[in-house]
């Protein structure tokens, strides 16, 4: 980023109060990506045995695709 914008952007930040400063700072964290990526996680790879795997995936098929139009 060129300092004439970090510097534009310094100088419109300072005349905020203090609790718009706050917001904003706020604000622009959820800009920041946050997380890794996913070729980060190919270590863990394999962790899992594949038996509990599909035990997981049978739970979340029985337990989770299934709609109760009474529970509302």
């Amino acid at each position: 980023m060129p300092d004439t914008i970090k510097e534009d952007l310094k100088a419109q930040i300072e005349k905020l109060p203090a609790e718009l400063q706050s917001r904003l700072l706020e604000f622009i964290k959820t800009l920041v990506p946050r997380g890794i990526e996913g070729k980060n996680l190919l270590r863990f790879e394999g962790a899992i045995p594949p038996r509990e795997l599909e035990l997981m995936s049978r739970a979340i098929e029985e337990g989770c695709e299934k709609i109760d139009l009474g529970e509302w």
